[in-house]
């Protein structure tokens, strides 16, 4: 089994991608993101979850190749598609086949709400 982290919505493998399949790798990393599609993304927001991805590997390179070190990157990843989430800059996708409002209940507005929820 090679060596991966995989949280809710973040899940990172070393491995490589060849026909379809993992293959393991011990140089390559491999990040699938929102793996059951339960946000909206537009490409900006997929973007910064990419750099935000190369940052933290770059900040580890030089440590072992563990899963304690993946899941430290997935747990901050997830951490930060929460962000964008509670900026508004993704929203859930409510004709996901999960729903289950994991980083929180939408935030909806109404006229009466309208701007109440601005942080």
């Amino acid at each position: 089994m090679f060596v991966k982290s995989t949280t809710r919505h973040i899940r990172i493998y070393a491995a490589e991608v060849h026909n379809n399949e993992l293959v393991e790798s011990d140089n390559m990393l491999t990040l699938d993101v929102d793996p059951d599609n339960e946000f909206n993304w537009d490409e900006d927001a997929l973007q910064k979850v990419y750099r935000k991805f190369d940052e933290l590997v770059e900040s580890a390179s030089g440590e072992e190749l563990s899963d304690y070190n993946l899941r430290r990157i997935g747990s901050d990843l997830e951490h930060f598609v929460r962000n964008l989430l509670q900026k508004g800059e993704i929203s859930y996708n409510l004709k996901s086949r999960v729903l289950n409002y994991s980083m929180g209940l939408p935030k909806v507005e109404s006229p009466e709400t309208e701007g109440a929820y601005n942080m």
